[in-house]
């Protein structure tokens, strides 16, 4: 069954509490849900799994090699609120997509210049870390294959939605959204953007990501360099 929860998200869980809930596009089960309708492994056929930098590279890394298949980065980013950028007004990813939380927007009497000041700072970003990771190289064809996306928990989900669109427009056959955990509500919204969500754990209240690792110190540039080139070399590439 998909790759057996492509393989219990890289090994990140084992324990009988922590076994992968699949949510398909079109189904909003509860949590309680003893059975969960999956996916077939017909649709991980020449997958690619795309980890979001910096945290949802080593997940990503996990599943890659669990599924033999090859690793890339997508580059999606937060757009911050003037005065809190904290709080995500919505999220750029690379080709340019752009999702916007328009009830945070107006909640926040947010204006046009500042936001499209905003993105544009944002778009910047997404482009230098581009270059950054990739350098010349370009990105992996995504047209008629599964894509998976990878992410290292689920909060707003705001990059994780920018992601997924960009992928689609990239014109991937099928898109799979992979994490370790992530809000049940976060999780249900994008089921409906994408073929299946797979998650570990749904917690309520999730509280905060790091809560639920035992190690979550800081990913650096210099790491995801050296996953994406091990990953590399493992496929003898």
């Amino acid at each position: 069954m998909l790759a057996w929860r492509l393989r219990a998200l890289g090994e990140e869980q084992d324990d009988e509490h922590s076994q992968p809930v699949v949510l398909g596009k079109d189904e909003q089960p509860t949590p309680s849900d003893d059975e969960q309708p999956t996916p077939s492994d017909e649709e991980l056929s020449r997958p690619v799994v795309l980890g979001l930098p910096r945290g949802g590279v080593p997940v990503a890394y996990e599943i890659a090699a669990a599924l033999k298949a090859p690793l890339d980065v997508l580059v999606a980013r937060k757009i911050g609120a003037p005065k809190n950028p904290e709080l995500g007004v919505g999220a750029i990813a690379e080709g340019g997509v752009r999702v916007l939380s328009e009830e945070t927007i107006r909640s926040l009497s947010m204006s046009e210049e500042e936001l499209e000041r905003a993105s544009a700072r944002v778009a910047r970003e997404v482009a230098e870390r581009v270059r950054r990771y990739r350098a010349e190289r370009p990105p992996i064809p995504l047209r008629e294959r599964t894509v998976v996306v990878v992410d290292d928990g689920l909060a707003t989900g705001g990059t994780a939605r920018a992601a997924v669109r960009a992928v689609r427009a990239r014109g991937a056959a099928r898109v799979l959204l992979a994490v370790p955990v992530g809000v049940p509500d976060v999780l249900r919204s994008l089921a409906q953007e994408v073929d299946a969500v797979v998650c570990l754990l749904e917690p309520r209240p999730l509280l905060a990501i790091g809560l639920w690792y035992e190690n979550f110190s800081q990913v650096s540039d210099e790491e995801v360099d050296e996953l994406l080139l091990a990953s590399f070399h493992r496929r003898g590439l």
